[in-house]
C-alpha cells in the first residue's frame, strides 16, 4: 500500500506532537518539516525521526510533489494563505484551530478547499476525547431525551505568557473556541444567540491587551436548548475540563481525568489527585485519535469527523461572544459580521 506522505509546517510544541503521532502510523511517512526558526536543534530532532527535509521555507514543503497532505501547525495569521496554497497544490490539509481570526478570510480558505476538492480537517481535538465522545453518544442515542441545558467548564491551570496574550485573539477566539465547538458537538444543534460577560480577575496584563481572563457565556441553540460556558485562565488546582448535558429524560456528564482514581480517607478529610495538569496530558489520546482519523479518511476517502465548516461556525460564535461582551447585550450569531463592519456602540 502506498504510504500517505506528510509535510508539517510549524515545528513548535503542537507540530512535534502531531509528528510523533504520525510516526506511529504504518501508513504514513513524514517527508519534510518547515519552521521559520529551523536550526541545529530542529535538524537533530528530525534526524532522530528519519525526516529527511528540514527547511525554513513552507513553500518548499507545499511544492514538494511527493507530499500528499500538509499539517499546518504554524501561527494563526499564516493559516489562510497556507491553506490556499496547499489546496491549489492539491494537498489534503490538517489545520490547527482557529482557521483565522477573520471570518471572511476563513470563508475564502474554505472556498479554495472546495474548489480544489481536497480534504480539510480542523484541530478540534476535544471531539476525540473518550469522555466527551461518550456524552455525545448518550445524547445522540436519546438516552437523556431532548437536550435542555448544555454546561461546559474549561479552566487552564496557568495563564499564558504576556507575549502570547497580545497575539492570541482574546479568550473567546483563543480559548473558548474549543468550547463553542464542543457545544455544537454535544448538543447536535447550531448556536443562534450568545450573551457574554467577562472580567480581569487574575492579571491586569489581559486588560492591557483588551482581553479578559475570566468569562461566562450563555447560548441559545436552534433546537431550543440553552447553554452555559465558563472559562478561567487560572485554576489553582489544575486543568478543569467538565461537561454536562441535561435533558427531558435525565442527564449525562463527564468529570475531570485524574492520574489515578485513588482516594485517601482520614480523620482530616478525603483527598485525591489533582486533575491531569494541562492539555498535553489531558488530551494526549485525543491527539493520537484525531491524527489517525484524518489519515484514515484520506486512505479510504471517507468524510472527515471535523471539517472546515466546523471551524467556521466556532469562529462565528466566538465573534458573536466578543461583540456581546463589548456591547453588553446578547448578539445573534447571524448578525455578528454586520455588527463588526458597522461602528460599535452600546444599546
Amino acid at each position: 500500500m502506498k504510504k500517505i506522505r506528510i509535510g508539517i509546517i510549524g515545528a513548535g510544541r503542537i507540530g512535534k506532537i502531531h509528528a510523533d503521532n504520525l510516526l506511529r502510523l504504518p501508513e504514513t511517512e513524514i517527508v519534510a518539516v518547515s519552521d521559520l526558526f529551523a536550526g541545529p536543534e530542529l535538524q537533530a530532532w528530525a534526524s532522530e525521526r528519519g525526516i529527511a527535509i528540514v527547511t525554513t521555507d513552507s513553500n518548499e514543503v507545499i511544492a514538494n510533489p511527493e507530499i500528499d497532505a500538509i499539517f499546518i501547525c504554524s501561527s494563526t495569521d499564516t493559516h489562510v494563505p497556507l491553506i490556499k496554497q496547499a489546496a491549489e497544490a492539491g494537498k489534503h490539509i490538517f489545520c490547527e484551530k482557529p482557521v483565522s481570526m477573520d471570518i471572511r478570510q476563513t470563508e475564502e480558505a474554505l472556498e479554495a478547499v472546495r474548489k480544489a476538492g481536497v480534504k480539510l480537517q480542523i484541530g478540534f481535538n476535544r471531539r476525540f476525547d473518550h469522555n466527551f465522545k461518550r456524552v455525545r453518544e448518550h445524547v445522540q442515542g436519546g438516552l437523556i431525551g431532548e437536550p435542555h441545558i448544555v454546561k461546559i467548564t474549561s479552566r487552564d491551570p496557568n495563564p499564558p505568557h504576556p507575549d502570547y496574550i497580545k497575539v492570541s485573539g482574546g479568550i473567546f477566539m483563543d480559548m473558548m473556541i474549543h468550547d463553542f465547538d464542543m457545544a455544537r458537538f454535544l448538543s447536535g444543534s447550531e448556536v443562534e444567540e450568545v450573551h457574554a460577560i467577562g472580567n480581569v480577575l487574575i492579571n491586569p496584563v489581559f486588560a492591557e491587551h483588551g482581553d479578559v481572563d475570566t468569562a461566562i457565556v450563555t447560548l441559545r441553540f436552534a433546537n431550543g436548548a440553552l447553554g452555559v460556558i465558563d472559562n478561567s485562565r487560572q485554576a489553582v488546582y489544575g486543568y478543569d475540563q467538565r461537561v454536562e448535558v441535561f435533558g427531558s429524560k435525565g442527564s449525562t456528564a463527564a468529570s475531570n481525568d485524574h492520574p489515578t482514581t485513588v482516594e485517601i480517607s482520614t480523620v482530616d478529610g478525603i483527598t485525591r489527585d489533582k486533575p491531569l495538569h494541562f492539555f498535553l496530558e489531558r488530551y494526549n489520546a485525543a491527539y493520537v485519535e484525531e491524527t489517525q482519523m484524518f489519515i484514515d479518511c484520506i486512505v479510504n476517502d471517507k468524510p472527515l469527523p471535523v471539517e472546515g465548516n466546523d471551524g467556521l461556525q466556532a469562529e462565528r460564535i466566538a465573534l458573536a461572544a466578543k461583540l456581546s461582551s463589548q456591547l453588553g447585550r446578547p448578539v445573534k450569531v447571524s448578525e455578528a459580521l454586520n455588527l463588526l463592519i458597522q461602528p460599535l456602540r452600546s444599546e
